[in-house]
């Protein structure tokens, strides 16, 4: 099995366009197309569908994408191993940081840590909402992430580090005391709330808990940036539930007199370490994943 083909399906799938793949490739599209014939012919397999709009894998297809990305993986560590081998540790390392969450405030203080000790470390870090990271994770595009759960998933570990909890964050107009007594969800009925998207995981606990209270939510407008959401915030536009981090943060960032209060019933989440039960992490990865795990310490206390 040549490496190289392994490779260039990957971009094929990644582009969803045999010619797009040959331009990225820098290689001719006939010469893609016989690699594609003879990976094909190796797994006795059709692995891709071909249409006007591009290429879609086949079942056969997605499981050599998934195996491929991981074998590739595992050469470009094996190489870092070898290159690092009696020097510092080198390599590239790929975290994923779930958005909203304590994980999101760690993201400068990694890359900082990380590039003080090991200068050789290359850190790769996202904080995507439309991406599923114990998905990448096992299709091998990233070595480890912070998220939200608990498990169990089939081809990833997890690690539970703590359970961050739910704040109301208001502009004191909404005559909300301040204080450090709970808030009951109750008190919030009609409140107008300033949420994210039904698929996100702080959005997917306040309507549980909402729900379980039998108390109407009025979401009324839906926000995935934390830099908008605390503008609006202190706008005054609406109010927003939020983990304890990122409600410090909309303390924090605005001029205005926002109020924050705990909620009960408690809303939580827990935040857990994933990485893969398939692979073992390679030495930079290992190093990235001792200085993560002293930062969310840090957060814990």
């Amino acid at each position: 099995m040549d490496i190289r083909r392994l490779r260039s399906f990957i971009v094929i799938v990644d582009t969803g366009s045999i010619t797009r793949a040959a331009d990225v490739l820098h290689i001719a599209q006939p010469a893609l197309s016989q690699q594609l014939a003879t990976l094909e012919d190796h797994f006795q397999q059709k692995l891709l569908i071909r249409s006007q709009q591009g290429v879609s894998m086949t079942e056969a297809g997605r499981a050599v994408y998934r195996h491929a990305q991981i074998i590739l993986r595992q050469m470009d560590l094996a190489q870092a191993d070898v290159k690092a081998a009696g020097a510092s540790l080198v390599g590239r390392v790929s975290v994923g940081l779930v958005p909203f969450s304590s994980a999101a405030t760690l993201s400068a203080d990694l890359l900082i840590e990380t590039r003080k000790r090991h200068p050789g470390i290359l850190l790769h870090l996202t904080e995507s909402v439309g991406q599923t990271y114990s998905q990448m994770i096992m299709n091998g595009r990233l070595e480890m992430a912070l998220i939200h759960g608990s498990g169990p998933i089939k081809g990833v570990r997890f690690e539970p580090l703590f359970v961050e909890d739910f704040y109301l964050v208001a502009h004191s107009r909404f005559g909300i005391e301040p204080g450090s007594q709970p808030l009951p969800i109750a008190a919030m009925e009609d409140m107008p709330l300033l949420l994210p998207p039904p698929y996100n995981f702080v959005r997917r606990a306040v309507d549980l808990a909402f729900t379980r209270a039998r108390v109407s939510l009025n979401v009324v407008a839906e926000v995935e940036i934390v830099r908008t959401l605390a503008r609006v915030v202190s706008d005054g536009m609406g109010a927003t539930i939020m983990p304890k981090a990122i409600t410090e943060r909309l303390l924090a960032e605005s001029g205005e007199p926002l109020v924050a209060r705990p909620i009960t019933p408690k809303i939580e989440e827990t935040l857990s370490l994933c990485v893969s039960d398939q692979s073992e992490l390679s030495e930079p990865a290992l190093a990235v994943k001792s200085i993560l795990m002293e930062l969310t310490a840090r957060l814990k206390a």
